[in-house]
């Protein structure tokens, strides 16, 4: 029996060879496996984030492509309820401008604010951190029916309402003004409103990242030149707190295209001419009054896309480090 004899240089070149990969699915079933105590603590929220976000989101795909009006078995209809939403149903189309100009005046100031309160708010002795912070917090978690009595009253369109009032007072105007029936004045107050309501998850987000940026930074700062708070907000505290920047842009996106609550409660449902009539409040028109959920569907799958694609736009800008 022969053997071969195996020399250095074959040696190295069997070395060389390239080993075959696995897939991507084979790589994840093999990093499940070598990690799967990890898994088993992630699967209670991987089953409820399949059942109440993965699973609903595919079924509206699949329904907007379909007649459906809850009692009946749903009918594929193609692209009818897209082309339907784009070309013959006007309302909608001025229920998008309506929400991309509230989202566009809404989004940024609001972001904006957030963040400067919480960076003022962290500029203070921590004893009365919490006070502020429950004052700019609060309108947030009030509910809608408070909400709505206080700036109800706020913008009345008669001689009661405060508004009106101290403008008669002072000369300004001489009969009341509708602020909640005119069309011209229906977004600005629902923007008005919403800026109120606008310090809620976000905000706090952005407290929390300020709290715990290393004075070792603001000190290194100080002797590399740094003066002033504003250079230190610049240089130091704003690539300190990147990440809850991200979580902040994110959720201040999803409030400002979801808008609805503060709209139906302030000018009804649905507001005088459409003039507060956003996508939601089409989505709920169509979903939970009429009950055709195969547009409503259509109108959900196009909001998600929209948001998706601005919230892929975020991640470019703040998620790059």
């Amino acid at each position: 029996m022969s053997s071969e004899i195996i020399t250095p240089a074959q040696n190295e070149a069997v070395q060389m060879q390239p080993t075959k990969t696995p897939g991507k699915w084979a790589q994840l079933w093999l990093d499940i496996k070598k990690n799967k105590v990890s898994y088993y603590f992630l699967a209670p929220f991987l089953i409820l984030f399949t059942v109440f976000t993965i699973v609903p989101i595919i079924m509206s795909v699949v329904l907007s492509f379909s007649y459906y009006n809850i009692i009946e078995t749903p009918r594929f209809i193609g692209f009818s309820n897209y082309k339907l939403l784009f070309v013959d149903d006007d309302i909608f189309l001025k229920a998008v401008g309506i929400t991309l100009k509230f989202a566009i005046i809404t989004g940024p100031i609001g972001y904006i604010m957030a963040f400067l309160l919480a960076w003022l708010i962290s500029q203070i002795p921590q004893k009365f951190r919490f006070f502020y912070t429950l004052c700019y917090y609060v309108p947030s978690i009030t509910s809608a029916v408070a909400m709505s009595v206080v700036w109800l009253y706020l913008f009345a369109g008669d001689r009661k309402g405060l508004l009106n009032h101290w403008l008669i007072q002072l000369g300004i105007i001489n009969e009341p003004y509708l602020f909640l029936q005119n069309v011209d004045s229906i977004v600005p107050v629902i923007i008005i409103v919403s800026l109120w309501m606008s310090m809620g998850v976000g905000f706090l987000a952005f407290l929390a990242g300020l709290q715990n940026v290393p004075t070792d930074l603001y000190e290194a700062g100080s002797i590399d030149g740094v003066k002033y708070r504003w250079q230190e907000l610049w240089y130091i505290t704003i690539p300190c707190v990147k990440p809850q920047l991200l979580f902040g842009a994110v959720m201040q996106v999803v409030g400002s295209l979801t808008v609805f609550d503060v709209s139906m409660r302030l000018v009804g449902f649905p507001s005088p001419l459409y003039a507060g009539h956003t996508i939601m409040a089409h989505l709920f028109d169509y979903a939970f009054i009429r009950f055709e959920m195969g547009y409503a569907s259509a109108i959900a799958v196009l909001l998600f896309a929209l948001m998706l694609g601005l919230n892929r736009l975020i991640f470019k800008v703040l998620g790059r480090d």
